[in-house]
C-alpha cells in the first residue's frame, strides 16, 4: 500500500496565506506510468510544487531580513521648531456605522488646530452624508478647519476621492485614515518630525486591531496581518528594499505624491501603485513598527472574501504595471529581485488552486525509496512546512512575548482559510491577467469592537456571487480524500486533508450565514447590542 506524503507552504503578500499539498495516494485507476497523460500531470504537478515551494524559500529571507534589522528602528534626523501644517484626509463612502467615530477621533488628535486641515472625502450615496454635514459643521465650531468635499461623480473611486482632497489640500503633509481606524491622539506628533529629512516621501504606521478576539475569522486576520505588518514591512524598510504605504494610516508629503505622478486609478491597489512609482522616482520611506493606529477587522466572510479579492486583483494589476519599469531601471539587483517577489507573491493562490485540482487518487506517483525522500520529500518539507510555522511563530513572539504560545494554536486554522479563500483570490489574479474590469468594492464596516455586537441585522452586505457553491463542491470532493485516507489507513494524512476539507466548507458556510441572515436594520445609526 502506498502512503501519502504531505507538505505545507504558506503564501501570499494581500492576503491569507495559503497551504501546499502535494500527496501521493495510493493508485486507484492510477494511468499508466510513462503514459502521454501522466507524463502532463507530473509536468505540471511538479510546476506548481516548485513555484509554490520558491515562495516558502522567500519567507525565510524574510525571516532573515527582519532578524538582521529589526533593532536597527529608524529616527527623526531632527525635530521642527515650527510644526508644519497637516492635511488629514478621511476617504468615506457609505460609512454609516463608523463615520461618526473616525470623525471623533480624528477631532482629539494632539496638534494645534490652526496647523490641522480636515478633509471629509464623501461620496456616500446613503445617511452617511447627513451624519459626515452634522459631524463637519459641529467641529467648524469648536474652532477645526473642516473641509467636506462630495463627488457626484464617483470616477477613480478612492484615488480619485484623494486626488480631488489633494487639489484643495492645504497642507504640506496628507495623513490618510480609512473609515474603519481610529487613530492615537499622538499619531501625528510621534510622525511628523521624520519630514525633517526632505528625502523622505512617506510615513507607515503598523495597523492595530480593535476587534481581534471578536471572532475565530477576526483572530486569523489579525495573525495573518501581524506576519505581513511586522515583518515583511521591517524587513524590507530597515534592509532598504522597496515596501508599499498600505491604503491608510500613513503620512505623505504632498509633493512626493505630486512628482511621482500622483493618485492613478487604473488598479485596485492604488496605494501600492503610488508607493512603488515614488521610490521608483528615489524617495525614502519609513515604516515605524512602534506607532500602532488600531482598525476594525471585517466580521462577515463575504466582506472579507471582498477585500481579498480587490487586494490581490490591484496587486496584479500593479505587478502588470510596473513589473517592467523596475527591471528597465538603475535599481541594485537584490532590490529588484525583491521587488518581484513582493509584486508577483499573489500569484501562488493561482497555483494553489490548479493544485487543488491536480490532486486526485488517480494521481499516483511512484515511489523513489530513500532517494526520493532525501532529494525531494525532505527539500519541499524544510522549504514549505517549515517556513510556516517559522513565519508566524516569530511574528507572534515578537508581537505577543506573553500569549503567542496560545496565539498560534490557530495557525492550522489560519492554513484551513488560505486553502478556503485560494478559489476567491485565483478568480482576482485571473481577472488581473485578462484585464477583466471591476469597480473599487467598498468592505462592509459595522463599527464591531466588542463581542456584545453584532452585525447581522446591519444594511451593507458585499456583492453576491455563485463562488461559495463551488467552495461547497471541492468540500466535498476533499471529504472524498478523507474518507479514502481512512479507509486505506494512511492516518497520517488524515489532518493534513481535514484542513483542505475544512477550510473549504468554512468559507463556504460562512459565505451563505451572512447572506441567509435577514436584514432588520430599521433606520438605526448604532449597532443593536445582544447579550453577552
Amino acid at each position: 500500500m502506498q502512503t501519502c506524503d504531505f507538505w505545507i507552504d504558506a503564501t501570499g503578500e494581500n492576503g491569507i496565506m495559503s497551504p501546499l499539498l502535494p500527496q501521493r495516494l495510493a493508485a486507484i485507476g492510477t494511468p499508466m506510468q510513462g503514459s502521454i497523460g501522466h507524463i502532463i500531470w507530473t509536468v505540471c504537478y511538479l510546476s506548481v510544487l516548485i513555484g509554490l515551494s520558491a515562495y516558502g524559500i522567500h519567507r525565510y529571507f524574510i525571516i532573515y531580513l527582519y532578524l538582521k534589522n529589526r533593532k536597527r528602528g529608524p529616527a527623526p534626523v531632527r525635530y521642527f521648531e515650527q510644526l508644519p501644517t497637516v492635511t488629514v484626509q478621511l476617504p468615506i463612502f457609505n460609512e454609516v456605522y463608523v463615520a461618526e467615530r473616525l470623525l471623533r477621533s480624528v477631532s482629539e488628535l494632539d496638534y494645534p488646530r490652526e496647523l490641522l486641515q480636515i478633509q471629509v472625502l464623501d461620496d456616500s450615496t446613503d445617511e452617511t452624508r447627513e451624519i459626515t454635514t452634522s459631524r463637519a459643521e459641529e467641529l467648524r465650531q469648536q474652532g477645526f478647519n473642516v473641509q467636506l468635499i462630495h463627488r457626484a461623480d464617483r470616477t477613480g473611486f478612492k484615488a480619485g476621492a484623494l486626488a480631488a482632497g489633494l487639489a484643495a489640500a492645504k497642507g504640506e503633509f496628507v495623513c490618510i485614515l480609512d473609515a474603519d481606524f481610529v487613530p492615537q491622539k499622538d499619531l501625528l506628533k510621534r510622525t511628523i518630525h521624520f519630514f525633517t529629512d526632505p528625502k523622505v516621501g512617506m510615513i507607515q504606521t503598523r495597523w492595530g486591531h480593535l476587534n481581534r478576539g471578536y471572532s475565530l475569522l477576526t483572530r486569523m486576520q489579525a495573525i495573518f496581518l501581524d506576519g505581513h505588518l511586522l515583518l515583511e514591512q521591517t524587513a524590507r524598510s530597515r534592509s532598504g528594499r522597496f515596501f508599499n504605504f498600505n491604503g491608510t494610516a500613513g503620512l505623505w508629503r504632498r509633493s512626493c505624491i505630486e512628482q511621482s505622478g500622483g493618485w492613478q486609478y487604473d488598479t485596485l491597489c492604488e496605494d501600492l501603485d503610488l508607493s512603488y512609482r515614488a521610490q521608483l522616482a528615489g524617495w525614502k520611506f519609513v515604516y515605524l513598527l512602534d506607532v500602532v493606529t488600531p482598525a476594525e477587522l471585517p466580521v462577515d466572510m463575504n466582506g472579507f472574501k471582498s477585500q481579498q479579492h480587490r487586494w490581490t486583483k490591484g496587486s496584479v494589476q500593479t505587478c502588470k504595471k510596473l513589473l517592467p519599469t523596475i527591471w528597465r531601471s538603475r535599481l541594485s539587483f537584490p532590490i529588484k529581485l525583491e521587488a518581484t517577489g513582493h509584486l508577483m507573491s499573489n500569484f501562488a493562490y493561482l497555483l494553489l488552486a490548479i493544485l487543488c485540482i491536480l490532486l486526485h487518487p488517480s494521481a499516483g506517483a511512484p515511489q523513489g525509496g530513500w532517494l526520493r525522500t532525501v532529494l525531494i520529500d525532505v527539500p519541499i518539507f524544510l522549504a514549505a512546512s517549515a517556513s510556516v510555522g517559522l513565519f508566524y511563530i516569530c511574528a507572534q513572539r515578537e508581537l505577543h512575548p506573553r500569549t503567542w504560545m496560545r496565539e498560534i494554536l490557530f495557525l492550522p486554522c489560519l492554513l484551513a482559510l488560505g486553502i478556503g479563500l485560494s478559489l476567491n483570490n485565483a478568480r482576482a489574479v485571473l481577472e488581473a491577467l485578462i484585464n477583466h474590469k471591476s469597480d473599487f468594492t467598498r468592505t462592509p464596516k459595522y463599527g464591531i469592537e466588542r463581542k456584545s455586537q453584532h452585525w447581522r441585522s446591519c444594511k451593507y452586505r458585499p456583492l453576491k456571487s455563485i463562488l461559495p457553491l463551488l467552495e461547497l463542491a471541492f468540500a466535498v470532493y476533499f471529504s472524498y480524500f478523507v474518507v479514502f485516507a481512512i479507509v486505506h489507513e494512511q492516518f497520517l494524512s488524515v489532518p493534513f486533508l481535514l484542513m483542505f476539507q475544512g477550510g473549504f466548507l468554512y468559507v463556504c458556510l460562512s459565505s451563505f450565514s451572512s447572506r441567509w441572515s435577514r436584514i432588520n436594520f430599521g433606520g438605526s445609526r448604532s449597532n443593536a447590542a445582544i447579550p453577552a
